[in-house]
């Protein structure tokens, strides 16, 4: 893909702080398949945007005046119209107990406002492609830290039973933070393969993306805080 054969990614921008925004859109409009086409200053107004111009994605803030960030992405990840519409979380800490309730929500990952200018726009871009933004491992972190305190998901660990020994296989592997590619070398199959087992897993799971296969993974106990590939 380049940015002479493919339409841009588009992006909508929610953030109360006008010169964050300011500051944002400059960077990813630098960036020839990137686009910027709609600021919002509250959730209400994100909510409105992401309904009337269908972005790839939208960096959304927590706390913001009104209906906040947490909300507004419920909202977002809650409507079947917007499933094509990637919310990316923007904070200011990156272990943030809002942030794992967008992330359990649906959001496909988290940024944290001072992340160097080249991670924001990989991000952008991750989350447009529908890959979890976990390469940095702050995500799992954060997952593995409020797993903790969470209460089992019983309907999530009931949800496990439709899974074939194969998808459970790779809901771990998902969990631990492995890419297609090495789920595939791992288990000596094709990227192709794991990638269809990820889409069957997530269709019987009900879960948006690879981000809520990995919350899963952890609620329900398939993944356990400290564990790492052997």
């Amino acid at each position: 893909m380049t940015a002479h054969t493919a339409a841009p990614i588009r992006v909508v921008l929610a953030d109360d702080q006008a010169l964050l925004r300011a500051g944002v859109r400059l960077l990813l409009e630098t960036q020839p398949d990137l686009t910027v086409v709609g600021e919002a200053e509250d959730g209400e107004a994100a909510v409105a945007l992401v309904t009337r111009l269908l972005p790839d994605v939208v960096l959304m803030d927590i706390r913001m005046p009104g209906l906040d960030g947490l909300a507004a992405a419920r909202r977002i990840t809650a409507d079947p119209g917007l499933s094509g519409t990637h919310v990316v979380i923007l904070t200011t800490f990156d272990l943030d107990e809002y942030v794992f309730e967008a992330l359990r929500l649906g959001a496909a990952g988290f940024l944290v406002k001072n992340s160097e200018p080249d991670e924001l726009v990989r991000g952008v871009r991750a989350a447009a492609a529908g890959d979890a933004l976990l390469a940095p491992g702050v995500t799992r972190r954060l997952i593995a830290e409020y797993a903790r305190r969470a209460k089992p998901a019983h309907a999530a660990a009931a949800g496990l039973a439709a899974l074939t020994e194969r998808e459970r296989e790779v809901l771990v592997l998902v969990g631990l933070g492995l890419s297609n590619d090495e789920i595939a070398a791992r288990l000596v199959v094709s990227p192709l393969t794991v990638k269809t087992h990820v889409s069957r897993t997530m269709t019987k799971l009900a879960v948006r993306d690879r981000v809520g296969l990995v919350v899963l993974a952890y609620e329900t106990g398939l993944v356990r805080p400290g564990w790492v590939v052997g």
